[in-house]
Formats: C-alpha cells, sequence, structure tokens
C-alpha cells in the first residue's frame, strides 16, 4: 500500500496545487526515482487562477484508468486573498508557517490521503494551519479543541468521544475524518465550498438563515457586503492563501520542514497500556507515539477493549510483540490499603484521578461501603506519592469548633451521621475509640453547622 501510494505522489507538472512539494520529493528519493525538476511559474497569481487548473491523476495497479481530483476552491484572485498571500509569504508569515508546518509533519500525510480518497478540494488539507496552527493539543479560548477545533456540543454523529482519558477531538484519525466528514455535509446541503467552509467557521444555522434573509447563496458576495462575521470573512481567504504558498513553496523560496511521513496503523488493545512503558519495552520513539495519541489525558489508555492505539507503520510489529508478552506488566499502580476515615473522593482528589476511574480499576467495589483492609488499585497516572490521611482534628474541609452534649441512648454512630462526619473521624478527635461507650452529658467537639 506504501509504495503504490507513494508512487502516486510523483507528479510531473510545475505548478502543484493541493499537495505539499515536500511530500512529492520525498516520495521521489524514497521510490528512488529521480528528482523532477520544478521551474518557478512567471504568471501573475490572478493568470494562475484564471487558468485550467492542475489535475492529479490517480492510477490503477494496471495503469488501465484515471479519476481526476477536484479543481481548486475559487477565490485565489480575490483582494482579501491576495493581501494574504502577500502577509504569509513575507519573511514572518513564512517563518511562522515553518513553524506550524513542523508541528503538522506527522499528520500531514495521513490528512492528505484522506482528502483525496474522498476526492476532496486539496486546499481542506491545509485548514488545520488556520484552525489550531497544526497543534493538535490546543484549546481555544471559547473550548473548541484538536487540530479541526471541535467544539464538545459539536462531535455527535462525527465519531468522537469524551471520557475521563481521552479527549478524541485531539485524536488526529478520528478529527481528520469527523472534520472532513462534516464539510462534506456542509457542501452537500450548501453546494458551495466557500460557504461550506464559512458554516464550518460559523455553524450551518447561522448561514442557513442569513442564506434565508438575503437570499444570497454566494460566500463572496456576502462577504464583501460584510453581511458575515468578521472572523468568517477572512476565514477563507486566509485558508485559500496558504494552501497556494504550501502548494507551491519553491515560487515563494520556502522549503517546508516536514519529516518524514510515518504512515499511522491502528492497533487494537485489548487492556489499558502505559505509552511510555510500551515504548520502553517495544524500543520505539516514545515522543512519537505520544504524538500519534495526543488525545489521552494521561499516557495511560482507557480501560476498555478495543481502543485504538496509533502507531508508525514501522513500529507495529515491536508494539505488537510487547502487548503479546504475558509477562510484561504494561501499566503502572499505586496500591492503597483502606484505613478508617478512608473515602474514595479523596483518594481520587490526591491521585488526581476521578471516583470513576478508581472504582473502574477495582471491580466489586462500591464507593458507599469501603472495607477496612482491603488493598485499592489505583492507576500510577501522576507522581502524586502516598496518599496521607487527614489529621485529627480535619476532614476534608471541616474544622471541629462546635461541641455537642451527649443525650441519653446517642452513639458516636448517631451524632457522626447527626452532623455527617466519618464516625472514626469524629472518635478521633474525640480521643475515643469507635466502640466507647458514651455517658450521657458528655461534650464532643464536632464541626459548626451551617
Amino acid at each position: 500500500m506504501g509504495g503504490d501510494l507513494l508512487r502516486r505522489k510523483i507528479l510531473t507538472r510545475p505548478v502543484i496545487r493541493g499537495y505539499s512539494l515536500a511530500l512529492i520529493l520525498m516520495a521521489a528519493v524514497q521510490l528512488g526515482a529521480e528528482t523532477p525538476e520544478f521551474e518557478v511559474p512567471s504568471r501573475s497569481q490572478r493568470q494562475v487562477r484564471s487558468a485550467k487548473p492542475e489535475r492529479f491523476i490517480r492510477q490503477t495497479h494496471g495503469g488501465q484508468s484515471s479519476e481526476k481530483l477536484p479543481s481548486s476552491i475559487p477565490g485565489l484572485d480575490n483582494p482579501l486573498t491576495q493581501r494574504y498571500i502577500q502577509q504569509y509569504s513575507a519573511s514572518g508569515g513564512l517563518a511562522w508557517l515553518r513553524a506550524v508546518m513542523d508541528r503538522g509533519g506527522p499528520y500531514m500525510g495521513f490528512i492528505l490521503r484522506e482528502v483525496r480518497e474522498r476526492n476532496l478540494p486539496p486546499e481542506l488539507a491545509y485548514l488545520p494551519v488556520i484552525e489550531s496552527g497544526f497543534l493538535a493539543t490546543a484549546i481555544s479560548r471559547s473550548g473548541a479543541a484538536g487540530l479541526w477545533q471541535f467544539m464538545r456540543n459539536s462531535i455527535g454523529g462525527y465519531g468522537m468521544g469524551i471520557t475521563d482519558y481521552a479527549d478524541e477531538r485531539m485524536d488526529f484519525w478520528k478529527s481528520t475524518q469527523g472534520a472532513l466528514k462534516k464539510l462534506e455535509d456542509n457542501y452537500k446541503q450548501l453546494g458551495d465550498w466557500p460557504l461550506a467552509l464559512a458554516a464550518y467557521n460559523a455553524g450551518m444555522g447561522g448561514v442557513n438563515r442569513l442564506i434565508q434573509q438575503t437570499g444570497v447563496r454566494d460566500y463572496w458576495t456576502l462577504a464583501e457586503r460584510r453581511l458575515l462575521k468578521t472572523e468568517t470573512i477572512h476565514y477563507v481567504p486566509k485558508l485559500l492563501a496558504v494552501s497556494y504558498i504550501l502548494s507551491n513553496p519553491r515560487q515563494f523560496g520556502f522549503s517546508p520542514p516536514w519529516p518524514e511521513d510515518p504512515q499511522w496503523t491502528r492497533v487494537s488493545l485489548d487492556r489499558s497500556i502505559d505509552l511510555e512503558l510500551l515504548a520502553e519495552y517495544a524500543g520505539i520513539d516514545r515522543d512519537m507515539l505520544k504524538k500519534g495519541n495526543p488525545e489521552l489525558r494521561y499516557t495511560i489508555t482507557p480501560p476498555v477493549k478495543g481502543y485504538q492505539l496509533k502507531v508508525p507503520q514501522a513500529d507495529a510489529p515491536a508494539v505488537l510483540a510487547a502487548l503479546e508478552r504475558e509477562d510484561l506488566s504494561l501499566i503502572r499502580y499505586y496500591f492503597h490499603t483502606i484505613g478508617y476515615g478512608d473515602t474514595i473522593s479523596a483518594l481520587a482528589q490526591h491521585y488526581r484521578l476521578s471516583v470513576d476511574q478508581i472504582l473502574a480499576a477495582n471491580p466489586g467495589t462500591e464507593a458507599r461501603f469501603l472495607q477496612i483492609g482491603r488493598k485499592l488499585r489505583i492507576p500510577a497516572i501522576t507522581n502524586a506519592g502516598p496518599y496521607q490521611r487527614q489529621p485529627a482534628g480535619e476532614s476534608g474541609n471541616l474544622v471541629f469548633e462546635g461541641t455537642h452534649l451527649v443525650k441519653r441512648g446517642e452513639t458516636l454512630w448517631s451524632i457522626a451521621l447527626a452532623y455527617e462526619v466519618d464516625p472514626q473521624v469524629l472518635a478521633d478527635v474525640n480521643n475515643m475509640g469507635l466502640n466507647d461507650v458514651l455517658r450521657e452529658g458528655r461534650i464532643l467537639k464536632t464541626p459548626i453547622l451551617k
């Protein structure tokens, strides 16, 4: 698959629209082919836009048939697009693009293939440059996350989920497929790629309402009349400018520093594993493994069967070999012996976990009924250190500055229930045993009820 895919990347036309010159040159070197000569176009940018677009040819293994990819998204000759081309192609803009594409290196090959397999406009592959600066863990001020900047309420139907262990908006594989599906859906509803992009930025509801109010179904007309919000007016021109520069880097004296495409594959897990331990035992690059799985909140995969771990194809055999070894423990745990006054919520707070995460690691445990002396297994996602119980006189945020006069028939258990405090903590504060007999008239230290 890899060889055929790389061969399809080798093009012979001087102007490359939508696909990276760096990836094409890399493909030629990997296949042992001669590096193609690319000439700097002498035509003006307006002439480039008005000329017949470059085509990308897909060949079958037998070379008997081909399929044309779609032409570019219109708008390259728009004055705002031209202004952004000038800005991004200045020295500062090119330095920024170089840094962004360095971050995007591990993901760009995958995105290009997904765009091409869906027969989508090649410019869409560069949308993460505008959305997130190709930072897989980016979170905006409004809460959008990942390469493609999905909001929490916009992932329904696009194959992503959010749990205590992972935020799949940051999963480059799932979010790329989800974003391209969303863009396809937008296009099917609006029939226009600039409008589909506007809806991706501003929301389908807002764009539809604007069309209904104005009767205008053209992005550029809506932008010229300033009927779209400012961010959306600049959104499509930015994308077209960035994609044009990155598709024609020689024209701007620019060499994107993209590393070799890792050709990601997915390995299904039947247990939770720690990425650092897996990298150590498999002898693979730990940082690359983390870059492949940026959705993980920690270095630990979710405790569910079927989680898809993303690894470079070259590392897959070593990863599978490590996973198949029954003598390897691929996750670290703390072990805590339950004592008087311990609660799951206090342990969770100390170890920076949720209550559900601790319970998931200890099947059969109920948070309300902890057995003194039982050992709990706690995933070591941080260097939290041993848990220290609350000192006598305090229970969480409770301070025992109140008093209670013991009445006939009362016990430490009944008083603890009335003051919503752990019975053992109440006994410790008052220098008593949990089962000591209380005498009528004794004064106990208690929290102050509000």
